[in-house]
């Protein structure tokens, strides 16, 4: 299907996601990925502050509040926490989490994975998988839908993880 595939390789895309467990027949599918300049434990805040803000464009989805672009202290996410919060309102919940790897929710019918693959180099995979056991003939625009926000998502994920590593690395060089 169109959309249903953004920065992913063939690997990733038949890899198994926690997101699988919850619906076993999908009627939608969509997997998206991005490559981080960063290791996972720079990466990984940002995935869980995602209970915060959705992170894609808040002129859509959050009334034109911005998404923080500063790390929040958080506890860890667990299993029953709200997932996120769209135009001030708690959206979804967290279905299963595993701190530093991954983190799965739910939200209007979907559910979405967040998988953090470490590389060498101080370089992460995050990768995004969402599916949705029925959508009522509507997969096509989901698809598209899901594609526009969630690559501008982990867009913009990767530039605020990037850029903490980097102020982290040269704070480092002049210790």
């Amino acid at each position: 299907m169109i959309g249903d595939r953004w920065g992913v390789t063939a690997g990733e895309i038949a890899r198994s996601y926690p997101c699988d467990d919850f619906v076993t027949s999908p009627a939608l599918q969509a997997w998206r990925g991005v490559h981080v300049a960063a290791p996972a434990d720079a990466v990984w805040p940002w995935v869980a502050q995602v209970r915060l803000a959705p992170y894609s464009y808040d002129w859509i989805d959050n009334l034109g509040r911005h998404s923080p672009r500063e790390l929040v202290t958080l506890p860890e996410p667990r299993v029953g926490d709200r997932f996120t919060a769209v135009r001030g309102r708690e959206l979804g919940r967290i279905v299963s989490v595993a701190p530093g790897t991954q983190l799965t929710g739910t939200i209007m019918g979907a559910f979405m994975s967040y998988v953090l693959v470490p590389q060498d180099h101080d370089t992460t995979r995050l990768l995004l998988k969402a599916v949705m056991q029925s959508c009522h003939g509507a997969a096509f625009a989901l698809s598209i839908g899901d594609l526009i926000m969630a690559r501008r998502q982990l867009l913009n994920w990767k530039n605020l993880a990037e850029r903490d590593h980097r102020r982290a690395t040269a704070q480092d060089q002049w210790t």
